[in-house]
């Protein structure tokens, strides 16, 4: 058994000075295996592995940190979160992208709130609160989602994310099309799979039923947007759009209700921005200096939510050169509770139970609140050059 005292005095049996955890309580993990370096695996993209490896890493070189649309497996990236946003770490000499779907873009919501950490405890407290029962349909889904929306976003506060000096929030939607923008459920469900046999044969036919569309703030479009291969636009986000871009961003398909002709976008349904940018699918860096720090739950990154039965499926290279990506390890998964980061399936497994699963999804929160000290712990000291493995190839 490791000691009780960590090296930061932290006591975890209650003698000496208590913890914080992630939800801002006293009393934060114990000891065991958590919190440890080996439980975190760091990998890096072709063009940024020989100069981390040769000079180490400094988080200046950061342009961009994509949240991936992973549903309440999002929860194992909260302590990592709160971390860089309590140390300042990203944005010190330049705007940082923060780019997101879905869950991805509700994280990154409250990184550009004036209390960022207060706003983003809020909404986990709020995220693992969330239950849902046999009467709800999808209106009512969406509803519960717009609630979560309003209890971490003021709307009084929307102009100071607007104008955040640090982060320029980017959420991505994916605007319907054809069969795929229907709300009758045989019609969608008949889109979606006809929009998975297309992007089967080919990865770029899935505009046909999808197209990508990004709201951001700051004052002119992000840069990567206007890169060659970069298929979809652009929306400038505004006190009109904010909330219902988060919304759409998280509508699942057949599950929650798509948003209809948000204000300042071309006309159509906007659904889960996972659709197209599930977890990382675009290169974000202007140079190759630029690096995109990517958080996951996996280590293995899918491209869109159509691409996560296609165990072929990559991104695409270019996506993946300038990549620093951190991640769980298997050993630190399978510690966790059941034996895998928290999942949506949870809502209906525990369905006559949601008190064991808030409570298994809190665990999870708490083993992985240090993932973020652990990780500046690597650069500051160098470690990170000893420990950084290659990425590893994408796909055409």
């Amino acid at each position: 058994m490791k000691k009780a005292v960590q090296e930061d005095g932290c006591d975890y049996k209650g003698k000496g000075r208590p913890c914080q955890d992630p939800f801002g309580r006293p009393g934060g993990t114990g000891p065991g295996t958590v919190g440890e370096p080996m439980d975190i695996a760091v990998k890096a993209g072709e063009k940024i592995i020989a100069r981390i490896r040769d000079g180490g890493f400094r988080p200046d070189r950061i342009a961009a940190y994509v949240g991936p649309g992973a549903g309440p497996r999002w929860l194992v990236s909260a302590g990592f979160d709160l971390t860089l946003l309590r140390e300042g770490t990203l944005g010190r000499k330049r705007p940082v992208i923060l780019s997101g779907a879905s869950a991805g873009a509700l994280r990154f919501a409250a990184w550009v709130q004036p209390e960022a950490e207060k706003c983003y405890r809020t909404l986990m407290d709020g995220y693992i609160g969330l239950t849902f029962d046999d009467r709800d349909n999808r209106k009512s889904v969406g509803r519960k989602i717009l609630d979560l929306i309003d209890g971490f976003v003021e709307n009084d506060a929307i102009p100071f994310a607007l104008a955040h000096k640090r982060y320029r929030l980017n959420v991505v939607t994916a605007r319907a099309r054809r069969l795929a923008a229907r709300e009758m459920a045989p019609l969608q469900g008949t889109g979606l799979l006809f929009a998975s046999l297309l992007n089967a044969v080919h990865r770029s036919w899935l505009r046909f039923c999808f197209e990508r569309v990004v709201f951001f703030t700051g004052p002119i479009p992000p840069r990567y947007a206007f890169r060659k291969g970069f298929r979809g636009r652009t929306v400038p986000l505004n006190a009109a759009n904010y909330k219902l871009a988060l919304l759409a961003s998280s509508a699942i398909p057949l599950a929650v209700s798509g948003v209809r002709n948000p204000f300042g976008a071309p006309p159509g349904v906007y659904r889960d921005g996972g659709l197209v940018d599930y977890h990382l699918n675009t290169r974000f860096g202007e140079t190759d200096e630029d690096v995109t720090l990517f958080f996951s739950h996996q280590g293995r990154i899918v491209p869109t939510w159509l691409d996560k039965r296609l165990s072929y499926r990559r991104p695409r290279k270019e996506a993946l050169e300038n990549v620093l990506m951190i991640h769980p390890t298997e050993a630190f998964v399978e510690a966790l509770p059941g034996g895998r980061v928290p999942e949506r399936e949870d809502f209906r497994t525990f369905w006559k139970d949601p008190g064991q699963r808030m409570e298994n999804w809190r665990r999870a929160v708490e083993m992985s609140s240090r993932f973020g000290e652990n990780f500046l712990e690597l650069v500051e000291s160098g470690k990170i050059r000893e420990i950084v493995t290659p990425l590893g190839g994408g796909g055409k």
